[in-house]
């Protein structure tokens, strides 16, 4: 379950230092370790949600959503079941999810992302 704490307008959050509620993923979606999420909403902006989502290291895997995000910390690396090339998230890194996409994350350090859905 995620969190949602409203940002209101002209207001700002420190995105590294929210505190999230971690959870174990679903079994089925562990591969390795024991790696936890969470995430807290910050709002919408249009049709879109925004927020903030945090997994701690391990491998899992997962069938992704149309994601625009910005990685603010930690380091892992995705791969694609259809063999796009894997991209390696680490703090500054914009990426783009396509929804339906089958992934595996190896997070090797806590990975924070403010996400756009």
């Amino acid at each position: 379950m995620q969190e949602s704490t409203a940002l209101r307008p002209d207001h700002g959050v420190d995105a590294t230092g929210l505190e999230l509620a971690l959870r174990e993923l679903a079994p089925e979606q562990v591969v390795a370790g024991r790696p936890r999420v969470g995430a807290v909403e910050l709002g919408s902006l249009k049709d879109c949600s925004v927020g903030v989502w945090e997994i701690t290291p391990g491998v899992s895997t997962d069938v992704e959503t149309d994601e625009w995000f910005v990685v603010l910390g930690g380091h892992a690396e995705v791969a694609f079941d259809d063999g796009t090339p894997p991209l390696q998230l680490r703090p500054g890194t914009v990426a783009r999810l396509r929804a339906g996409s089958r992934t595996t994350w190896t997070v090797t350090q806590t990975l924070r992302k403010v996400y756009i859905v």
